[in-house]
Order: structure tokens, then sequence, then C-alpha cells
């Protein structure tokens, strides 16, 4: 893409970058009210029936994930004009969705700032190893990596390593407001389930938030994952790397169902995002749907998005994703013909 089309690329994209008050309100209703209200007729089914319960929850986990798309605006500054606005929302939605909202912004701006660029990993981004550093890696790295990228890992552990352990700390050099703001939402998150332990005891509490915990912790590394993670994605070195080609060729459209679609915030059309944060989540499909170069990004969907779970490593000699077999047989016939 020439330096003129991601230009324009960007003009185009500039008008959806501005939130609208009646829309942002509108979202707080029809997402966190009806979260609250399923979380409590799960509670009050629980005397009658727990499969009418878990139903219930299911549907809150959905509204749960929603939540934290509005979260994840706030931590972009772009469900209201007002940075002290989207600092308020993004801190109370943390709360709710475990995650402080400092600390994660500042860990998502630097994943923003590098996606795609193999030279700069580490923050805020899914651990890739290319197939030249995993050769080279000691067995204990190996071992530890095949696990991180093990699907039960990776979704059935890793949401409660995430949410539960990993957010709960600062990096050494977080800021004084950082700080503050992260134990200021961890003794939210230990004191609301006490109380409500408290309230209506642990058990009616853990069979009520388990599944909604899970369930929506589990999608969202999920949403998270597979958005970056396609086939013939985008990662070069420093010297190569361009802020709108990997937005447009290092993120997927993932085009989902209309309902799974709105429970997601339309997250799917990630590509738009990532090439403007400031695009607020009820204007990333008319982004997407008024711009011709945005509608070329790789789309995917449920179907196709199962294959990313046989992505590994990458490969840079052949600019894809490869799995451990793969990356194995590529070894040996290099060996071979050296």
């Amino acid at each position: 893409m020439s330096a003129q089309a991601k230009l324009q690329l960007k003009k185009d994209v500039a008008p959806f970058e501005k939130s609208n008050l009646r829309s942002s309100i509108w979202q707080i209703c029809n997402t966190i009210i009806p979260f609250f209200l399923l979380w409590y007729f799960a509670y009050a089914s629980l005397g009658v029936s727990y499969w009418l319960t878990l139903g219930l929850s299911i549907a809150a986990s959905g509204f749960l994930i929603r939540t934290f798309i509005l979260f994840h605006d706030c931590c972009h500054y772009s469900f209201f004009k007002s940075r002290l606005a989207n600092e308020i929302l993004g801190t109370l939605t943390g709360i709710l969705t475990f995650f402080p909202y400092h600390k994660w912004k500042h860990e998502h701006a630097i994943h923003h700032a590098t996606s795609g660029n193999l030279s700069k990993r580490g923050t805020g981004d899914v651990w890739i190893l290319t197939v030249d550093e995993y050769r080279a890696s000691p067995v204990l790295t190996k071992l530890a990596y095949r696990l991180y990228r093990n699907p039960l890992v990776m979704f059935g552990l890793g949401p409660f390593y995430i949410f539960i352990i990993a957010n709960r700390f600062n990096k050494k050099k977080a800021k004084l407001k950082e700080r503050l703001n992260t134990y200021l939402t961890n003794a939210a998150v230990i004191g609301i389930p006490l109380l409500l332990c408290f309230t209506i005891g642990w058990q009616p509490f853990l069979l009520i938030h388990g599944p909604i915990f899970f369930i929506s912790g589990a999608a969202g590394v999920w949403l998270f994952y597979v958005q970056h993670q396609f086939e013939d994605t985008y990662f070069v070195k420093e010297q190569e790397w361009s802020f709108v080609s990997a937005a447009v060729e290092g993120s997927s459209y993932y085009k989902l169902p209309g309902w799974l679609q709105w429970l997601t915030g339309n997250i799917g059309f990630h590509h738009v995002h990532h090439l403007s944060p400031k695009v607020p989540n009820y204007y990333l499909e008319a982004a997407h749907d008024h711009t011709p170069a945005l509608q070329k990004a790789t789309t995917i969907n449920i179907a196709a998005s199962l294959h990313t779970f046989r992505y590994r490593l990458w490969d840079e000699k052949n600019v894809k994703f490869v799995n451990f077999k793969e990356a194995a047989r590529s070894g040996s016939a290099d060996q071979q013909y050296q």
C-alpha cells in the first residue's frame, strides 16, 4: 500500500472518529441494565431450576462481554467526548469485568502501537514465536510455549490467570494514578463478591457468577486471539513495519451473525478499530461499509475461525502461520537441503 493510499484511508475513516452522546447513553442502558437484571433473575430462579439459572447466567455473560466493549472504548477515549466521563465509566465497567482501567489502557495502547511488529512483542499481545525462535529455544521454553498455545490452557485457564491474577498487579514503572486505580479496582473486585457471598451465600454466588465469569472470559480471550491469528496475517520487523498496514492486513474482519455482532459490540470490525481506535464501536460497521479499501481486509466467519486453533508459530520465510508439525517438516527439509 502506497503512502498516498494510506493517507487517503485515514481521511476516509476520519468522519467516523466522533462519539455520539445519545448512542453512548443508549448503549449503557441496553447493556449494563440487562446484565444486572439477568443476574437478579438468575438468583431468583435458583429455587425453580438450576438449568434455568444456568441459561440466564449464559445470557448475562453475553452482556458482560458487551460491557467490556464499552470499557474498551473508554480506554481509547472514544465513548464520550469528555476525558473524565470516559475515565469514570471505564473504571466502573472495569470493576464489572475485573480489569483495572488505567493499567489496561496503557498496555492496550502499546498493543495498538506494536501490533504486527516482530521487533516489539510482549506487551498486551498473545505470545508468538517465529519458527526460528522456537527451534533455538531451550526445552523448557518450548514446553511452556506449547502449553501456552494449547486451547485448553489458553481458553480454559487463561481467563482465570488474566482476570484474577495478572490484572491485579501493576508494572514496576507504573505511575501513581495507574497504581491507585488498580488498588481501587482490586478493592471493589474483592469487596463486592465478598459482600454478595455474605448477603446471598457463597454457593448461590458461585452458581450464578461462575458461569458468567468463565464464559465471558473465555469468549473475550477468543475474540482477542482470533482477530490477529489468521494464516496470512501481518508480521514484519521494525524497519518494514507500518501502522496502517498492520491494521488493515494484520487484523481481520470477523463476520458474525447479527446477534453475536451486537453482543460483541461490533469488535469483529477489528481492522477498522486498529486503523482508527477513535471510532466508537457503534460506528465501526459504517466506517467499514463506507470505505472500499477496508472491505478488502481478510474476512473470516465462525467456521473459518476454528482453523486458527492449529496456528502455532510464525513462519517468516513463507509469511504465514504454521503448526508444530509443519515447522518440524520445514526444518528437516532445510537441513536436508544444506
